[in-house]
């Protein structure tokens, strides 16, 4: 397992990159399909790493919790090297009910992750939709919490969410993201 704290190439106000990936659900789905949420939060996130492991809760809290937030996982492990990250033991998560997210898509080829500048899991992005499109509003951790055995004390995404979807300014600075690289398939 490498450490790594998140780094974009991206910068608030920055369109999101499109995508259309296949979902865990059935089916794909794309970024215009979440055109319908205020908000969108897309995690860079995967199944085997304990980091991206002890935010599935809050993930699943988020993506309950606000009726105008899409929650979207996007797992692009190399999933030859690491199973656990397969499509297979995506949808077997998302029927079992354990990922509650509104789609877990399964980024193969690892272009969606490339273009968003994902470098580890969980990586959080949360965009704010501006008519057809969406628009970062913050690129930074989800709580205080930042290894796998520890509570959080302050739950900064769902602040961020709240202050968005309110139609406030973002209330934190970023804060970059802990986790495990993301296993890119040509290394």
């Amino acid at each position: 397992m490498v450490l790594l704290e998140s780094d974009s190439e991206l910068s608030p106000g920055d369109e999101a990159p499109a995508f259309e990936l296949p979902a865990a659900g059935g089916g794909t789905c794309a970024l215009s399909d979440f055109t319908d949420y205020d908000a969108l939060l897309l995690v860079f996130t995967c199944n085997h790493c304990p980091y991206a492991e002890a935010k599935v809760d809050e993930l699943n809290h988020l993506a309950g919790a606000y009726d105008d937030l899409a929650l979207v996982g996007v797992n692009p492990n190399d999933a030859e090297a690491y199973p656990d990250d397969s499509f297979e033991r995506m949808k077997e998560r998302v029927a079992a009910g354990e990922v509650e997210f509104t789609a877990y898509l399964r980024d193969e080829s690892q272009d969606v992750a490339r273009r968003y500048g994902a470098v580890c899991t969980p990586d959080p992005f949360l965009f704010e939709r501006d008519g057809d499109t969406f628009r970062l509003a913050l690129h930074s951790r989800l709580d205080d919490a930042m290894s796998p055995g520890e509570e959080p004390e302050r739950y900064e995404m769902r602040e961020a969410v709240e202050a968005l979807l309110a139609g406030e300014a973002v209330p934190l600075d970023a804060t970059p993201s802990q986790g495990c690289s993301i296993k890119w398939t040509d290394e």
